[in-house]
């Protein structure tokens, strides 16, 4: 007797109005990808978003201790981030050297 194979895929099907057709197509183009492959990509990241806004964090109570002692405690400048800050941004760059 022949064993019944398990479908990895499952269909899905929906009725869109042409416009949001119109717009899912420019998008998937924008990202060189078919519509099935860019409405699956959104849809999967909207459902991890809704995931991960509800899920509860678990930590020990020495955990959470050390958690809340590091949100009171001074901030600390991030070396990186500061260099970031100080250099000047791509549009002001730019437009000083048109300027010249």
């Amino acid at each position: 007797m022949p064993r019944a194979v398990e479908r990895k895929e499952h269909p899905l099907s929906m009725r869109l109005p042409e416009t949001d057709i119109a717009i899912i197509d420019r998008a998937a183009a924008l990202r060189g990808r078919s519509r099935t492959d860019f409405v699956r990509d959104a849809a999967v990241r909207a459902a991890e978003d809704v995931l991960m806004e509800t899920a509860p964090i678990r930590m020990t109570p020495s955990g959470f201790k050390a958690f809340m002692a590091t949100l009171s405690g001074p901030a600390a400048p991030v070396p990186e981030m500061v260099e970031l800050f100080q250099r000047a941004a791509p549009w002001e760059t730019n437009r000083s050297s048109k300027r010249r």
